[in-house]
């Protein structure tokens, strides 16, 4: 029995592509980039001192510097959590 052919996408959808793996790669470095400035800011401001925390974005309140540098990389974590149970539950 012959096999019918599958015919490939189309070109204009091959170009498309080729222009989303660099942009992929930006996303994940900038990714990394605010997933470990979060971190590294839960440990390097002094929690007792609010002179240390209060000039930098998000002050003079520990809360609004903790949302601005950690927040980013809180959204990122949660979101790519999602996108994970998301995937596994629909190959399940």
């Amino acid at each position: 029995m012959p096999v019918a052919a599958v015919p490939g996408p189309p070109a204009r959808a091959r170009r498309r592509t080729a222009w989303v793996w660099p942009l992929l790669g930006i996303g994940a470095v900038l990714a990394v980039y605010l997933v470990g400035r979060g971190v590294a800011e839960l440990f390097l401001i002094h929690y007792g001192n609010p002179a240390s925390y209060a000039k930098d974005w998000g002050g003079p309140s520990l809360a609004g510097v903790l949302a601005v540098h950690s927040g980013p990389g809180l959204v990122i974590i949660a979101s790519g959590a999602w996108w994970w149970r998301r995937g596994r539950r629909t190959q399940s």
